[in-house]
Formats: structure tokens, sequence, C-alpha cells
């Protein structure tokens, strides 16, 4: 009879270098303490990497940097996918998203409609925070993160450059998309917003 680490193994192996697994991944092959046990043996014998708590991979391999880990936000990606949930970045990352900010954050903060927490990822954290329906509304990629990024510049803070800079990322939003995340703007917001809509 197979072993679960074998099952374990040929289920990573069979999928691309890089992709992210989690313990429940695995309950097919038995309980979950018998899988953590096991994938804890797979880690420990190095078949396998702990990307963060309950989350593992076959690293990519680079000819000359070895083995890549995969981004926070690959991380938080993958999060997203298994919890069916909606994610927007926030703060300082959606400003680091939309260029305007070099400050590459330690912890990538993100509302969410799934369940709050932090993933541990290396020296750096995903937090996960619970918000209202209405800031997960949005369905624009670019114009949920503007928002965002905006409340965090602050209306009495924020200068034309930055307005030019937003301005120019809405552009690459389509039209329908933006005129129905304006309205879940706050007031200040939506009169920057309104003057990317192409007449």
């Amino acid at each position: 009879m197979e072993s679960i680490d074998n099952k374990i193994l040929d289920k990573i192996k069979k999928a691309k270098r890089g992709s992210l697994f989690y313990t429940e991944d695995f309950l097919s092959f038995s309980n979950y303490k018998a899988v953590s046990k096991a994938l804890e043996r797979l880690v420990n014998e190095k078949k396998v990497c702990r990307v963060a708590r309950g989350i593992f991979s076959i690293l990519e391999q680079d000819p000359y940097l070895g083995e890549i880990l995969p981004t926070a936000e690959k991380i938080a990606e993958s999060i997203r996918k298994r919890d069916k949930a909606r994610i927007i970045p926030t703060g300082v990352l959606a400003l680091n998203k939309l260029g305007l900010s070099s400050q590459v954050p330690m912890n990538l903060v993100y509302h969410t409609d799934g369940s709050a927490r932090t993933v541990k990822v290396g020296n750096r954290s995903i937090v996960f925070k619970k918000t209202s329906p209405k800031n997960l509304a949005v369905i624009g990629n670019i114009s949920g993160i503007v928002i965002q990024a905006l409340k965090e510049i602050g209306k009495d803070n924020v200068t034309d450059d930055e307005i030019q800079t937003v301005l120019n990322h809405l552009k690459n939003e389509e039209q329908y998309r933006l005129e129905h995340d304006i309205k879940l703007a706050p007031e200040w917001i939506r009169v920057i917003m309104r003057k990317a809509l192409t007449k």
C-alpha cells in the first residue's frame, strides 16, 4: 500500500513547480492529523518546502538563484482562491501597486470578506482584515485599489502629481467598472475619479 507521504508527494509533483498546497488538499488520503504528520516528515526530508503555516510547495528553481520562494502577493492570491473570498489591497500596499510609494510594505494588508487572519511569510506578514461589504463591492481591479490608495493618502494630503498618477492608471480601467466603483467612493475621491471618465 502506498504511504500517505508518497501520495502527497505524487500530488504535489504533478503540479507545476511553485504551486501552493494546503493541508486540506490531502485529506482524501487520510485524516488531518496523519496528513499533517506526513507533511512534517516531507518538510524535514527537504522534499517539500513549508512556505507558511499550513502552506506547502515544491519551489521553482532558478539556475542562478536556486530555489525561489513564492511572493507574499502570490500566497495572498492563493488563499483568496481557496477561501473563495474577495480581497483588496489597502494602505501602503495599494500605494505601492500604483507606484505612489516605493516603500515595500513589510505587512501586506488586504480587506477581505473571508476570515480575518495573519499569515507569516518569512519576515513579512499577510494580514486579512474583515471589512464591510461596501468596501468589496468594487468590480474594477484598478479602481478598487485607487480608492484604497487615496484613502491612505488622505483628502488634505493628496498632491496634483499623485492625482495625475491615479488618473493615468484609471485610463486602463473599463468604463462601466469605473462608473460603478465611483459610486462606492467617498465624495472627495469621486471628484478625482470622475476626471478619468471619457465623456
